[in-house]
């Protein structure tokens, strides 16, 4: 089978589109990936790339084909918004150029947000008479709103018709969270092409927790009681809340907090901890993933957060996945499904969103549990993930998803 994966973000930029890619073609998938140039979270062009011109890469036995692309830049809703403008032109513009005398069987789009990079896939499935599978991960246009670059009903007026021509033109619509149902329903009015799909990841409990990448960070996480946080650092993640919990707990000397990553409130949030001059929050900054399973590892107790939001509460954060399958304990200060899931799991403890004296108190329990109690917590994790989220079932779920709507087309 040869299969088109269009994301707008794919390798060196973080994202599950990687390892979904590189699995397929380790089971005998043709995969080209059409995408942008890399930039995000930090909003500039990655050293050796340039956003002009067509660029050609390998990752792992699949082909990649970079088109043009205006950088998000930083704290900036002109720039963010030129950056999916200009990959959704230069998807009509130049990525049939590109992809011109090639057949595929399939075109799967990978769509966090923005939805609408899904437009041109739509336009270049239909030259290639192929079926398009749309993989959602955000839900538009509650989750624009949820971030707050637009929110006057006129503008999204549009973005809601799109959204709408995009859900119709998709022959398979795949959805991480169960709570998308609701949403995507109501725009295309049926739901027979609607299938849960989650997020997945790898067994990292089965990976040396050492490693090649074994760093002084990982050691200083393993001396404390750790509180660690990774992935983006931005308006959705209310890591505000993150630092006023740590201000609340700043005189339990063992307890520290890490957070790992970077995004667009970064700098906002260094500012707050330089302000109150919490020494038990430290940030590290981008690491590379190979680094993950270490850090993960010598985390007492992993942290995940997003704002109090409709459409926020609706989203399974990929980085959930990930903590589950690391055997550790979950603190998770938010709302909705990702709740659900930690509570229904017995995977730790949930606080609603943007609480910090709730996120402080859970923290704290977690702190003075037994060892062998938080230890249960992590096991019981563990086991949720591989029942619901292990990369290897999901995988050959998809593939045969895959053959089912190439024989029918």
């Amino acid at each position: 089978m040869k299969l088109l994966i269009w994301s707008q973000y794919f390798w060196p930029e973080s994202f599950l589109i990687n390892k979904l890619a590189a699995d397929l073609s380790v089971q005998g998938i043709e995969v080209t990936v059409v995408t942008g140039k890399p930039n995000y979270p930090d909003g500039k062009i990655f050293a050796g790339y340039s956003a002009r011109g067509v660029q050609h890469e390998d990752y792992q036995g699949v082909e990649i084909i970079r088109i043009p692309l205006v950088p998000r830049g930083k704290n900036s809703t002109k720039w963010l918004l030129l950056n999916y403008l200009s990959f959704i032109f230069s998807g009509y513009l130049v990525a049939p150029l590109a992809l011109r005398g090639r057949k595929f069987d399939a075109v799967f789009v990978y769509a966090p947000s923005p939805l609408l990079q899904a437009l041109p896939a739509i336009f270049v499935a239909w030259l290639k008479h192929a079926p398009l599978i749309l993989w959602v991960q955000d839900i538009w246009p509650e989750a624009l709103q949820a971030t707050g670059h637009i929110k006057n009903k006129w503008l999204l007026s549009p973005v809601k018709s799109a959204v709408r021509y995009i859900y119709h033109h998709s022959d398979s619509i795949l959805i991480q969270s169960e709570a998308f149902r609701p949403s995507v329903q109501r725009f295309i009015g049926g739901k027979e092409k609607i299938h849960f799909y989650p997020n997945f990841a790898d067994d990292l409990s089965e990976a040396d927790p050492e490693g090649k990448y074994k760093r002084q960070l990982a050691a200083d996480i393993r001396r404390n009681f750790s509180v660690v946080f990774t992935g983006n650092i931005g308006s959705a993640q209310s890591c505000e809340t993150i630092v006023s919990a740590a201000e609340l707990l700043r005189k339990q000397q063992a307890i520290k907090f890490y957070l790992v990553g970077t995004g667009s409130k970064a700098k906002t949030i260094l500012q707050n901890i330089r302000r109150e001059r919490l020494t038990n929050i430290v940030m590290t900054g981008q690491l590379p993933a190979e680094e993950m399973p270490s850090i993960l590892s010598a985390a007492s107790v992993l942290l995940v957060s997003l704002k109090e939001n409709a459409a926020l509460s609706a989203t399974i954060p990929s980085k959930l996945q990930s903590y589950m399958s690391a055997a550790k304990p979950i603190v998770a200060s938010l709302n909705g499904e990702a709740a659900r899931i930690v509570d229904e799991s017995n995977a730790g403890l949930s606080c609603s969103a943007e609480d910090s004296e709730a996120l402080a108190k859970s923290v704290l329990q977690l702190y003075e549990m037994a060892p062998e109690e938080r230890a249960r917590l992590g096991e019981n994790a563990r086991n949720y993930f591989k029942e619901h989220f292990y990369a290897g079932e999901r995988i050959g779920e998809l593939i045969e998803h895959l053959q089912v709507l190439t024989d029918h087309r």
